[in-house]
């Protein structure tokens, strides 16, 4: 929410359609109403963006967007296509028949990076990224204050190395955890585990005990790198 208002809401999820993943959410994604919806990437647990009751939604969003005190960015790069953890969903991309990697990957393996900038704060949501972003991608995301990023036991997406590695990079001021499992809101069907194991090795952590966070420039001025963990605290209609 920024500070005029404005309501942005990121990847809703749903089940796959197709049942062939399984049951990931045991509720669908609640009918929400929100000002703009936004979908990093068409994979069904990011692009439930018909769920929410939204007055705008832009799927995929690729370039700059502004509505009153909100600048969108978009970054085009791709998703992570080859399974740094146990579960090696990547094997699936022979039984699709389809390249899940660059050059010549499926259009659903194409992921967009979006920037938020308000309120004097620049938040970089990762959603499925690769662990290192074409070079005009690297260097939009360079300084960011928040840094929203795929963290889970299982390395679904990005290895220990590889989160590590973004947070030197872009030297943010936050870092936010985020695709992991996560109790009643999320099933052990996902086979995300949570991010206990990486949250315990970091330095400067806040557990949050409730749904909702307020940053301004000035509470965040003096943080380098702060985990702030949400864990299983998630918002409820």
């Amino acid at each position: 929410t920024s500070p005029q208002g404005l309501e942005i809401l990121f990847d809703p999820w749903r089940n796959d359609p197709s049942g062939a993943w399984g049951l990931w959410f045991p509720q669908p994604f609640p009918e929400i109403k929100v000002d703009m919806v936004l979908s990093t990437h068409a994979h069904f647990d990011h692009d439930a963006v018909y769920r929410p009751h939204a007055v705008m939604v832009l799927e995929r969003l690729a370039g700059k967007y502004t509505l009153g005190d909100v600048t969108l960015t978009g970054l085009a790069d791709k998703h992570v296509c080859t399974a740094p953890g146990w579960y090696q969903w990547d094997l699936s991309a022979e039984e699709f028949d389809q390249d899940f990697c660059p050059p010549s990957n499926h259009l659903h393996m194409d992921n967009f990076i979006q920037l938020i900038e308000t309120g004097g704060i620049t938040i970089a949501h990762w959603g499925d990224n690769r662990a290192q972003p074409a070079p005009f991608v690297d260097q939009a995301l360079q300084g960011v204050d928040i840094l929203i990023v795929p963290v889970d036991e299982s390395l679904h997406l990005l290895s220990e190395a590889d989160i590590d590695a973004a947070i030197a990079r872009y030297n943010p001021k936050i870092v936010i955890p985020a695709h992991y499992r996560m109790k009643v809101a999320s099933s052990v069907l996902t086979t995300l585990g949570t991010a206990d194991w990486w949250v315990s090795k970091q330095k400067d952590v806040v557990r949050m005990t409730e749904p909702t966070l307020e940053l301004s420039p000035e509470t965040i001025e003096s943080y380098t790198g702060r985990i702030i963990y949400f864990g299983d605290v998630f918002a409820a209609e």
